[in-house]
């Protein structure tokens, strides 16, 4: 019997977030033969450049998270909610365990629980309470139940206070180069004038790759009741 494929779920608060603090693990998973998911809880439209409105640029914003996971093999999803707008209620948790269902993640990775933006905070609490009721036999959805492992929390430079790597997952080199190539389809990373996302990130996983002792890596927190975990891959 053929060996099932393993998926890896990557959930941000916006489109971006997860391709940019997880990506070339996802490239490295999905060259290994793995299903990437990208989940976006919204658009991410309200950092739209000047020659766009916020409407055409959640158009476009959809756009890119489709491209960046279709170079992955994968699949993006995102939900309807407007950016700086994320409601932290039951409602979206249930949505996101609709999603967990689906497609039955072995892991979920997301944001780091203290953020400069309220959206990646929101995203913390509902993913841990929507990978609860994901795993829970008795709470009846359209779906069966299922546990996903996790969540890791990514390193972002908006996520920092009291972040702690906890572990580094090799990026492999064809997993770097992957992930060079799949970030260009997102504007704001390549284009942005207050920050140079991709250039960041390229530095990051050198620098993670170098504590690992591989050439790259990405960092990822876990809660103080998961520490007893170890993991060498998800």
């Amino acid at each position: 019997m053929a060996e099932q494929q393993k998926t890896i779920m990557a959930i941000g608060g916006h489109v971006g977030d997860a391709e940019l603090t997880s990506g070339g693990v996802l490239a490295t998973l999905s060259l290994k033969g793995w299903k990437v998911v990208t989940l976006a809880l919204t658009g991410g439209e309200r950092g739209n450049p000047p020659h766009q409105t916020v409407a055409e640029y959640r158009k476009q914003k959809e756009q890119e998270a489709a491209a960046f996971a279709q170079m992955m093999g994968g699949e993006a999803v995102i939900l309807p909610y407007a950016d700086g707008e994320l409601p932290d209620t039951q409602e979206v948790r249930f949505e996101v365990c609709d999603q967990i269902r689906k497609y039955k993640p072995k892991v979920l990775l997301t944001h780091w629980k203290n953020s400069i933006h309220k959206d990646h905070e929101a995203t913390y609490r509902i993913v841990k309470d929507a990978q609860f009721f994901a795993g829970l036999p008795s709470f009846e959805r359209e779906l069966p139940a299922h546990y996903a492992g996790g969540p890791y929390y990514a390193q972002n430079w908006e996520d920092p206070t009291g972040f702690v790597p906890y572990a580094y997952v090799e990026v492999s080199e064809e997993g770097f180069a992957l992930w060079q190539k799949a970030i260009q389809t997102q504007w704001f990373a390549i284009h942005s004038p207050s920050f140079h996302y991709a250039e960041y990130y390229s530095h990051l996983m050198k620098c993670n790759g170098y504590l690992a002792r591989k050439p790259y890596a990405e960092a990822f927190a876990v809660d103080e009741n998961q520490k007893t975990i170890q993991i060498s891959e998800f």
